[in-house]
């Protein structure tokens, strides 16, 4: 949802491209103060609903730096020169691999007999991220029977010996049905990663450079304007990016799953209180939610700056601008800077809001 090139939105009345219609009147939908915070028009952020049935690839997206130099070398396939930090909201309940684990976990880890040659040649005294940057270079290149045979031995285990993980020999065989058991993505994610299992309403925030894969649920998603990213794992070997660039890019911190969690918090601007914030650190959008029981009501203040709107549960009418119209399940809308809203739920209503200021 947004104006992205590659999939952009319309106006459902007239057909227009959204972004030609923010074009024709930029101060009066996206305000002064944000085209001059940004300096263009084109839409901030680019929020998405995923239904994820099968893990995503394994992936980072470059930062802005690295990401302009890639637009240049290859616009093909890095198609804009921004970052693309992003967010992930739970719909449903919902698993992903999110950054790196304490490197003191890792290391007791490597101490597994099938994982020791995945290690650096010279053990440091200290494991620290230089050793979790070799270990996780050599898994991604390591030879497929070198994969795979790592992964058989890993299942021979006692679920014991991988404490306090010990949901990683049953997670092996369901990523290798996926996949494939020559895949160096399961044992990057399962040595080296969080595992995160959220509850709707629950959120993750993802740094560029950040590691990440999302392995099963329904999540709105929201991200800077970009649609750059890095895959190594998750996906056959012909789509993957070269090992030595991934690693080049990564950022080897945080170091903890409570790290990778966005909480949201009450938002000042709910009249009834029914709308939370999530606020990523990052300049180019928050995410509101909105949850309304049986016909409750909520009135949200004027945001400055623009918005886009789903609703993902429920049905009821939006009050803006002098008129009123039908919100249910599945509708989206675009919303002008500077615009109260008033909803009241016929039937339960949920409500997502992509914005910046």
């Amino acid at each position: 949802m947004g104006t992205y090139p590659e999939l952009p939105s319309y106006v459902l009345e007239t057909g227009e491209n959204l972004q030609d219609v923010l074009n024709k009147y930029p101060e009066q939908l996206l305000g002064k103060n944000v085209m001059q915070k940004f300096n263009h028009k084109d839409l901030y952020f680019l929020p998405k609903v995923l239904s994820i049935s099968k893990a995503l690839p394994l992936q980072l997206h470059p930062n802005k730096d690295l990401a302009s130099k890639l637009h240049e070398r290859d616009p093909d396939q890095f198609t804009d020169p921004n970052h693309k930090p992003e967010i992930a909201v739970a719909l449903s309940d919902f698993e992903a691999f999110c950054g790196f684990k304490p490197l003191a976990q890792i290391d007791k880890l490597l101490n597994l007999e099938p994982l020791q040659q995945f290690r650096p040649a010279v053990k440091k005294p200290k494991f620290d991220d230089q050793s979790l940057k070799h270990v996780v270079k050599a898994i991604l290149s390591a030879s497929e029977e070198t994969i795979a045979k790592a992964q058989k031995e890993m299942q021979k285990l006692d679920k014991s010996a991988f404490e306090p993980d010990n949901y990683i020999p049953d997670m092996i065989p369901r990523l290798q049905d996926q996949y494939d058991k020559t895949d160096p993505g399961i044992i990057v994610a399962l040595i080296t990663m969080n595992y995160l299992q959220l509850k709707p309403g629950d959120s993750i925030y993802i740094p560029a450079d950040g590691i990440h894969a999302y392995l099963s649920g329904d999540i709105i998603e929201c991200m800077a304007r970009s649609n750059n990213v890095l895959n190594t794992g998750f996906c056959p070997s012909a789509s993957r990016n070269s090992v030595d660039l991934f690693i080049g890019c990564l950022t080897f911190s945080p170091h903890a799953a409570e790290e990778a969690i966005l909480p949201a918090k009450p938002f000042d601007r709910s009249k009834n209180g029914k709308t939370r914030i999530y606020s990523p650190p990052m300049s180019e959008f928050d995410m509101l939610g909105t949850d309304l029981k049986g016909s409750d009501s909520e009135t949200l203040g004027a945001l400055g700056g623009p918005s886009i709107m789903i609703c993902t549960k429920g049905a009821g009418k939006l009050k803006a601008g002098g008129k009123e119209r039908d919100v249910k399940e599945g509708y989206i809308f675009f919303i002008g800077q500077g615009t109260e809203m008033e909803f009241v739920a016929s039937d339960g209503l949920q409500l997502y809001t992509a914005y910046v200021e």
